[in-house]
C-alpha cells in the first residue's frame, strides 16, 4: 500500500535520530552540572530531525509553508535547549514559556484551520481547563497568567492537530495521525514539566519528559511529509 511504501521510504532517514536519542538515554548525563557536551547530546536528536526535513530537498521546503514552519520550530528547539543549560532556573522558565508559546503558534499555523472539528476543540478546551485548575493553586505571580496563556496555546495546537484526523469519514492519512499523536505527547511532556515544577515531584519525571518530547518532535516532523502525499495524486491528473 501507499502507506507502507511511505513508511519504508522515510524510515531510513530517521535512523540518525533514533541513534542520537539512544545516545542521550544511554549516557544520561546529570542535569546538575550542565556543560557544552551535555547540551550537544540533548540537542542532537532534534538537530537530526531538522536534517531529516532538509533531506527532502530545498525545493520541497520552498514549496510547502507547513514544512518550513515545522523545520523553523525544530531549529528554535535546538537553540533553546542549548541556551537552557546556560540560563538560571527563573530565566529558563520565562524564556521557555515564551519560546515554546511562539513555536506552538507556528505548529498551529502549519496544521491549519481545516477541518474545524468543533467537538475536538471542546474536548481539548475542557482538558486544558482541568489542567489549569490542577495547577492554579500552586502558581504565584506572573506564572498565574503565563501558564494560563501557554496552556491555551498548546491546547489550540493540539486541537488543530487532532482535528485533521477524521476516522469516521475515512479522510485520514498516516501523517495526520502522526501530527495528532505528536501533539498529544507534547501536551503530556509539558504537563509533566508543569506538575513536577509547580505541584509535586513526579517519579521518573526526566525520563517521561524527554521520551515524550523526542517522540512528539519526531511524529510532528513526520507530519510535514503529508505535503508529498497530497501532491502525488495531483500529478497523475
Amino acid at each position: 500500500s501507499v502507506c507502507e511504501l511511505q513508511v519504508k521510504s522515510e524510515g531510513p532517514k530517521l535512523v540518525p535520530f533514533f541513534k542520537a536519542t539512544c545516545v542521550y538515554f544511554v549516557l544520561w548525563l546529570p542535569t546538575s552540572s550542565p556543560s557544552w557536551f551535555s547540551a550537544l547530546i540533548k540537542c542532537l536528536p532534534i538537530f537530526c530531525l531538522w536534517v531529516f526535513l532538509l533531506a527532502h530537498g530545498i525545493s520541497f521546503l520552498g514549496a510547502h509553508s507547513s514544512a518550513r514552519r515545522i523545520q523553523l520550530f525544530l531549529f528554535f528547539s535546538v537553540i533553546y535547549d542549548r541556551n537552557k543549560n546556560k540560563s538560571q532556573k527563573s530565566d529558563y522558565l520565562y524564556n521557555g514559556l515564551l519560546m515554546f508559546a511562539i513555536t506552538h503558534i507556528l505548529y498551529s499555523s502549519a496544521f491549519g484551520m481545516k477541518p474545524l472539528n468543533l467537538w475536538a476543540g471542546l474536548v481539548i478546551a475542557a482538558a486544558s481547563g482541568l489542567c489549569y485548575a490542577l495547577l492554579y493553586s500552586y502558581l504565584a505571580g506572573p506564572f498565574t497568567y503565563l501558564v494560563a496563556v501557554y496552556i491555551g496555546l498548546i491546547g489550540f495546537m493540539g486541537w488543530r492537530a487532532i482535528a485533521g484526523v477524521q476516522l469516521s469519514d475515512d479522510l485520514w492519512t498516516w501523517t495526520k495521525l502522526s501530527a495528532c499523536l505528536g501533539a498529544v505527547l507534547f501536551m503530556v511532556s509539558d504537563l509533566t514539566i508543569a506538575v513536577n515544577k509547580f505541584c509535586f515531584p513526579v517519579p521518573h519525571s526526566r525520563a517521561i519528559i524527554m521520551a515524550t518530547y523526542y517522540a512528539a518532535q519526531m511524529l510532528i516532523a513526520l507530519s510535514a511529509v503529508e505535503c508529498q502525499d497530497e501532491d502525488r495524486p495531483r500529478k497523475r491528473v
